[in-house]
């Protein structure tokens, strides 16, 4: 035989766990609170169901007895009546009705005439004979006569009586000896005598005991309550019966609407019934007090029981909820830990980390599946802006939004991370559609151009995004993201708010770029920057009025830089304010030159750049550098681009107090671009509009551009400003000026941008270079 296995058996592992199960506090403890409150209740409402129907059976017994010894005692009753009705027949046949009344009773022989009032009458309703003849002769009619013929006692229903008492009349005919009907014997009962033997021990004081005829009540008592002579259903209150049931039973009666045990019983020698009741509500009162005993106790032991197993379930629910938190605790942190580690704190958006991950997976696709994929790199406009002038709260919420909407313009299996800053990458994993790529750019340059609520106040960004596209521009990660990133520089210094594919060109562009960043950052020093100087002239006259300082760069390797290749560069990286600081020191101390040399006087202009005009030591430096170089501050006029004041109102309007308080002039410049309105503008302390040059260009040719700077010069003379309209080239373009009342112009026309020599010069002219005398000397100056 082989031997037995001892491998546990397969349902036992099984049973382990489900009694481990069973066996936790918040199941064991509510299933005893179950099965204890089912074996109190059980036990309580069985002992209820015992006493009440004990006290049923008690009910139906005592109903059953009294109803008995009613019947006993209105029978007996009935039963002397009778015999004395026959006692009066029998004496009036023999000695004739007063001869039998005074005989009978004078013998005893008759009723109480207390309780009962005897009476003979003839067959027409005469009384003859009465113990008190009112009584007898109020109750006799033809209908009782007629009734009257057959044998036997007559009962009569209940009547009122002339004392306003309810009686009951019993009668029996009287036979003269030829057969004939010459009258009948009464006696009359009072009503009340029948029910009389109402026990308020033994029937309560709802109790009802009754007597009652085929159609109506001959007398009903309950507690201390009679009623007489009511119309009643026999056959509904007194149902047919075998002879000696005694049957009850539990109703509510017709009469009062009392609830009652109920026993009926029909009276066989006579056409009556009688009726006994007790009331349900008073005899179960003692059952139903201990009914409610029962059920106290038992809620009280029930809430004891639920409150210590409550107690109980509590302490084991806190142990099992703080074990549970911890574990929920550990998993969250570890969760919170790895998204911190893959996530950007603020956006939520992928981070730098899990952003080159998914890149590197989705090259791994692209190469297996021979895919192209899509890598954007994208940079806030301004930003900075927002940073200095709102402060960090206002540009988080900035960044938190541009997240929002970034994830809007992309399809769900797109990708967009954070990298740091205003810097943002979007991953386009599949690149089915040629154009998608750029399609997905202007969607996001549209949504992001959309205003920003800051601070109660509406403000506009716009985005730089570079695109670097998989496998023309780049075969791993680190060459797709250094693309993409020269792509986007690209598309910032091509205006901003645009997007940008990356080429080969960029590369070197780039070089070139950190070539200009480095010189820049040395060119003050080397003295490798100057300035030149285009004059302003009057409208009618032509004689010069001003002189605005223009920046020139003399690179050793480079040459001649242009100021839109150099002058971008070092505003985006912030050279720019202390070339400007350069700048306006090297006016001011050519301004005072010329002055000392006994020249007229002229305004010198010089522009300032978002960098400059933001900056916190724009007032003090200024202060210092007229104060070190003598500059009379009323000669000194600062251009301002019209988009600067508009940006952030408020600021703009305290800067340019600051300068006004100084003496300094104010000139808006490129005006016209911009948003401004008249009631805007009416804001600012301005000294000077100069309308841009787009709009001079083709005033001659394009009628919305002529009645465009029409409108600016009748706004500027309406607000007393100095109207100076820039890039003036050509005759057409001065006598339209000259035609709508412009005040100065500025341009290649008559002037070229000049050294200070060269305006010298033309100053030393007769009437300060009018253009009659004015001999286009500057004709051979630099461009601009």
């Amino acid at each position: 035989m082989a031997p037995r296995s001892s491998a546990p058996q397969p349902g036992l592992p099984h049973n382990r766990h489900w009694w481990s199960h069973a066996s936790q506090p918040h199941i064991l403890f509510p299933a005893i609170a179950i099965i204890a409150l089912a074996l109190v209740w059980g036990t309580t409402l069985n002992l209820i169901r015992v006493e009440h129907d004990a006290a049923e059976h008690s009910a139906v017994a005592s109903t059953r007895e009294l109803a008995e010894t009613y019947e006993a005692q209105v029978v007996r009753a009935l039963r002397e009546i009778d015999h004395a009705l026959k006692f009066v027949k029998y004496a009036y046949e023999l000695r004739g009705p007063q001869a039998a009344l005074r005989e009978l009773n004078a013998e005893g022989l008759l009723p109480s005439s207390r309780l009962f009032d005897v009476g003979v009458a003839n067959g027409r309703g005469e009384v003859l004979a009465s113990t008190r003849r009112a009584a007898v002769g109020s109750i006799l009619d033809e209908e009782d006569l007629a009734v009257q013929t057959r044998d036997g006692m007559l009962i009569r229903r209940p009547r009122m009586d002339s004392n306003g008492q309810w009686r009951v009349q019993f009668s029996r005919a009287l036979r003269a000896p030829d057969g004939g009907q010459p009258g009948i014997v009464a006696i009359s009962v009072a009503a009340g005598y029948f029910v009389s033997g109402y026990d308020s021990s033994k029937l309560g004081t709802h109790g009802l005991i009754a007597v009652i005829g085929r159609d109506e009540v001959l007398a009903r008592r309950g507690g201390d309550s009679m009623f007489f002579g009511d119309p009643i259903d026999y056959s509904k209150i007194v149902p047919a019966a075998a002879e000696g049931e005694n049957k009850v039973t539990l109703s509510v009666s017709d009469w009062d609407g009392v609830s009652r045990y109920t026993a009926a019983r029909p009276l066989f020698d006579y056409p009556v019934a009688v009726i006994v009741g007790l009331s349900a509500e008073e005899y179960l009162a003692s059952t139903r007090e201990n009914m409610h005993a029962y059920l106290w106790r038992a809620s009280a032991g029930s809430l004891l029981l639920i409150l210590v197993v409550a107690a109980l379930g509590r302490m084991s629910w806190q142990l099992a909820q703080s074990r549970t938190r911890a574990v929920e605790a550990q998993v969250a942190n570890a969760a919170r830990v790895e998204h911190l580690a893959y996530h950007d704190s603020l956006t939520g958006l992928p981070n730098r980390s899990l952003f080159s991950n998914l890149l590197a997976q989705s090259l791994k696709l692209a190469r297996r599946h021979d895919r192209r994929l899509v890598v954007m790199f994208l940079d806030l406009d301004r930003f900075k802006h927002i940073n200095d002038t709102l402060g960090h709260e206002a540009g988080d919420h900035l960044l938190k939004e541009v997240a929002t909407r970034l994830q809007s313009c992309l399809r769900d299996s797109d990708t967009v991370a954070r990298l740091g800053g205003d810097e943002f990458v979007v991953l386009l994993p599949e690149l089915r559609e040629e154009n998608y790529a750029a399609t997905v750019a202007r969607k996001i340059l549209s949504s992001v151009a959309l205003p920003f609520a800051l601070d109660g106040q509406e403000f506009r960004v716009t985005a730089s995004i570079g695109i670097c596209v998989y496998p023309e521009d780049g075969l791993d990660e680190q060459t797709l993201k250094k693309n993409a990133d020269l792509a986007m520089y690209r598309a910032k210094e091509e205006g901003k708010n645009n997007f940008q594919f990356y080429s080969d060109k960029l590369n070197a562009y780039s070089l070139a770029r950190l070539a200009l960043e480095s010189g820049l950052r040395h060119a003050v020093e080397r003295n490798e920057f100057q300035l030149n100087y285009q004059a302003k002239r009057e409208i009618r006259g032509g004689r010069v009025t001003g002189v605005e300082a223009l920046l020139r760069w003399q690179h050793p390797d480079l040459g001649t830089v242009a100021p839109m290749q150099f002058i971008p560069v070092a505003e985006e990286t912030g050279l720019i304010v202390g070339i400007g600081k350069w700048v306006l020191g090297t006016a001011c101390r050519q301004s005072v030159a010329w002055r000392k040399q006994g020249l007229p006087g002229l305004c010198m202009a010089v522009n300032l750049t978002a960098r400059q005009f933001t900056d916190e030591r724009l007032l003090p430096d200024l202060a210092a550098i007229i104060a070190d170089t003598g500059m009379d501050a009323r000669m000194l006029e600062l251009e301002i681009a019209e988009s600067m004041l508009m940006r952030d109102v408020e600021k703009a309007m305290k800067i340019l107090t600051g300068l006004k308080d100084m003496g300094i002039r104010i000139a808006i410049d490129d005006f016209g671009i911009g948003y401004s309105s008249l009631s805007r503008l009416k804001q600012f302390p301005l000294d000077t509009i100069k309308i841009d040059r787009s709009f001079i260009r083709d005033v001659a040719s394009v009628a919305e551009n002529k009645d465009l700077a029409a409108a600016i010069i009748a706004m500027g003379r309406t607000l007393s400003l100095t109207v100076v309209a820039q890039g003036v080239e050509t005759k057409e373009q001065a006598d339209f000026l000259r035609a709508n009342a412009c005040d100065e112009f500025q341009g290649f026309y008559l002037d070229k941008p000049a050294s200070a020599d060269q305006i010298e010069e033309l100053l030393r002219a007769p009437g300060y270079g009018v253009v009659t005398a004015f001999t286009r000397a500057s004709t051979s100056a630099g461009s601009r």
